[in-house]
């Protein structure tokens, strides 16, 4: 078992015991099983998913930081949503708004619109969630 912690600047969303962990790293996604190697990560917008008994829950993180350390995985989330806590119009919107600001910005270094691309990322994982992929 694996002790999954997820805590935003909010709330603490996740401490439970879980069979595995996929979430969604800077270098791609990662599946933590027990025994895992020790990682530090910054995590990019995206769905992190955890089995647990069986069951599989999935939470739309907007970004943050994970340590897997002795059968622990720490996640600190910039934001984490489950699927009945999205807000679809206002995600429909961050997209829409992150969609129009990367096009008026295409002549821009990649650099400077990152911070563009993660809120694309994070509208487009809430939206996903929410509709059920």
């Amino acid at each position: 078992m694996i002790r999954l912690e997820i805590v935003t600047p909010e709330k603490k969303v996740v401490d439970a015991e879980v069979d595995s962990v996929t979430l969604p790293t800077a270098s791609g996604e990662a599946g933590i099983l027990p025994n895992h190697a020790p990682l530090i990560s910054a995590l990019k917008p995206g769905i992190l998913a955890y089995t647990q008994r069986g069951t599989t829950e999935r939470i739309a993180v907007g970004g943050g930081f994970v340590e897997v350390s002795s059968d622990k995985v720490s996640v600190l989330a910039d934001s984490a949503e489950t699927s009945s806590e999205i807000n679809v119009e206002a995600a429909r919107t961050q997209l829409q708004e992150a969609e129009r600001a990367i096009a008026s910005a295409a002549t821009q270094p990649v650099d400077e619109t990152e911070s563009l691309r993660e809120q694309l990322e994070s509208a487009d994982a809430r939206l996903r969630l929410a509709a059920g992929r």
